[in-house]
């Protein structure tokens, strides 16, 4: 575990904080340079997606206010609703205690998910079974243009 993080654990709100960038040095990212994050609406509590961020999704989401994650697939910086239009506005950022996961708490306009849903988090698993939980909001084709 960074150093730093053990040093923060006995930490109250009122101490002196070492500077942000002196923070995102002790981040734990992976072997990809990816940290994961999870994306919470902040008025309802709702856990509406996890993607991953690099340094550099992070420093622009601090910077701009819009969600901004890291593509594994394209490997490229990927703006939460630049194809779909259904934005990430940023609340808050927290990192975990170990400094190895983070929770971001935004304004999600529309549905979070690439199925259309407003949660990625739809398919509830059972001890016997699984059940999709929610309809789409929107069919996928007409939210990315292809219908």
């Amino acid at each position: 575990m960074s150093t730093l993080f053990k040093q923060l654990e006995p930490a109250e709100p009122a101490i002196d904080l070492p500077d942000l960038n002196t923070l995102l040095d002790a981040i734990k990212f992976n072997e990809q340079g990816l940290i994961p994050a999870i994306a919470q609406q902040f008025d309802s509590g709702e856990v509406l997606m996890m993607a991953w961020m690099n340094r550099e999704a992070l420093n622009e989401t601090l910077r701009t206010g819009r969600v901004c994650y890291y593509s594994r697939s394209r490997g490229t910086l990927w703006r939460k609703g630049e194809s779909s239009g259904q934005q990430q506005r940023l609340k808050s950022a927290a990192l975990d205690c170990d400094g190895d996961t983070l929770l971001v708490k935004v304004d999600q306009t529309g549905p979070a998910c690439h199925s259309g849903r407003r949660s990625c988090f739809y398919i509830e698993l059972t001890e016997n079974r699984i059940d999709i939980n929610t309809q789409p909001l929107i069919d996928p084709a007409e939210l990315y243009g292809k219908g």
